[in-house]
């Protein structure tokens, strides 16, 4: 063997070694976070809340406020013997399935119901304007200390976006454990939620564009209307062919979700996140309109569900969870004053989603126990939430500090929403949200009967 041939043979077998030490450490990483993930939520459960509550807890824990602090050695071999991009791509690949199930799930023909439309509007307007008004504020007078060298408008316009956000997956997985998913409640619920993580990715963009300073009105105007443009397109266009082909695999199948199917479901999900990423709107609302496509083929929903389903919720989530754990520090919250402003962010987070959004649904007809929980739901901000900060943290529009003080906004609001959930959805036996039938129009205030009054 020559020496070159040597050389090449040396490189070759270096390349396979680092790569097995790679996939070791991935593997490594995999295990810890999938395990920590179930008991997580086992542990949630058994306190009575979301599972998705624990697991975004136990992703929290596993970062430098907590393993980080107790076992820096061990937390550095773990997950700091790789780089981030391997958990990254994992995780947007399971938002993205994550979302496709979502949209998959839920059935928009309440909507059909006038009213239900109504509430859906009010809902999505105040759950928009309230949260956003308030950071926009708190982002403009927020010491110069808690920000970076972005300019003080393109901070303020972060905060009062982040404020704006519900947490669609997370929203939608609390809904279904609580068998709420095709109920009107549900349905108006997840609906405004989606008309503000729409708004929200949209003001991202602003955002983005804004802090890269390469924001033109024109270009602005034209990924709206590319949105719009996708969503037309895809709905009478490819829903029509697409929901055929689905019926025919399943029945081919027996019911079952074959290989075919499979692979035609997988492959449109990434490539509608695809499509979505170019808009400018993200990948993952890609996924959550795929789902929607297809949320008429109930058969489909169910075999996906029992087939993927699982698998999503317990592999890919936790893996999100876990990141952004990594890049959250509790202990950078140091002082009364860093903590009174901590304090002062969730409060008033919390009174411009629950507070408006509970308003806006009583206004539109729903009864006081289910404006409560419609405002309960809509301050659930978990996931989303966490995007849009580890999206404001890479741009530099906010710093270590306001990062995990909307870490803490997005858990807190997300724990408060089970505890509520189980102490209010008495109230509503009965009750037109939860029964399927339409709200009278005598329900609205100001049309002669009390709210909430239901059509026989």
């Amino acid at each position: 063997m020559n020496a070159a041939s040597a050389a090449s043979a040396a490189t070759a077998a270096a390349n396979v070694h680092a790569g097995e030490a790679l996939l070791f450490a991935v593997l490594m990483q995999l295990v810890v976070i999938v395990l920590a993930g179930r008991l997580g939520g086992a542990v949630a459960q058994r306190l009575g809340q979301s599972t998705a509550v624990g697991e975004i807890v136990t992703g929290l824990l596993l970062g430098p406020s907590l393993f980080g602090a107790l076992a820096p050695e061990l937390f550095a071999l773990v997950f700091r013997s790789t780089g981030p991009q391997t958990l990254t791509i994992l995780s947007q690949i399971g938002l993205l399935l994550l979302m496709f199930q979502i949209g998959l799930t839920f059935d928009f023909g309440h909507l059909s119901a006038r009213h239900n439309r109504r509430a859906v509007w009010w809902v999505a307007l105040a759950g928009l304007v309230a949260p956003f008004g308030l950071g926009w504020g708190l982002g403009w007078v927020m010491p110069e200390s808690l920000q970076t060298s972005a300019p003080r408008y393109a901070f303020a316009l972060f905060v009062g976006t982040a404020f704006s956000i519900t947490a669609l997956p997370i929203l939608g997985r609390i809904l279904m454990e609580f068998g709420l998913s095709r109920t009107p409640l549900g349905v108006i619920t997840i609906s405004a939620a989606a008309i503000n993580d729409v708004v929200g990715w949209l003001l991202l963009a602003l955002v983005t564009a804004l802090s890269t300073a390469a924001f033109s009105a024109g270009a602005f105007a034209r990924e709206v209307a590319g949105v719009l443009a996708f969503g037309v397109v895809s709905w009478f266009l490819l829903r029509p062919p697409l929901e055929r082909f689905i019926a025919w695999r399943l029945k081919a199948d027996s019911g079952e979700i074959g290989p075919t199917a499979m692979g035609v479901t997988i492959a449109l999900v990434f490539a509608m996140g695809m499509c979505t990423y170019q808009l400018g709107i993200f990948a993952i609302f890609g996924g959550f309109m795929a789902g929607v496509l297809l949320h008429r083929q109930h058969a489909f929903a169910e075999a996906w569900q029992a087939r993927v389903g699982g698998f999503v919720q317990v592999f890919f989530l936790p893996i999100f969870f876990t990141y952004t754990g990594l890049r959250t520090d509790i202990g950078s919250l140091s002082g009364a004053s860093a903590w009174g402003w901590c304090a002062g962010l969730i409060f008033l987070a919390t009174l411009g989603k629950f507070g408006a959004c509970s308003v806006a649904a009583r206004f539109a007809g729903l009864s006081t126990p289910a404006a409560r929980l419609v405002g309960i739901l809509m301050n659930t901000r978990a996931l989303m939430e966490l995007i849009i900060i580890n999206v404001g943290y890479d741009l530099g529009v906010i710093g270590r500090e306001v990062f995990t003080m909307l870490v803490l906004m997005a858990v807190f609001s997300t724990l408060v929403t089970t505890p509520m959930l189980r102490r209010w959805l008495p109230a509503l036996r009965g009750d037109a949200v939860l029964t399927g039938r339409e709200l009278s129009p005598s329900s609205v205030p100001g049309t002669g009967t009390a709210a909430g009054a239901t059509s026989a």
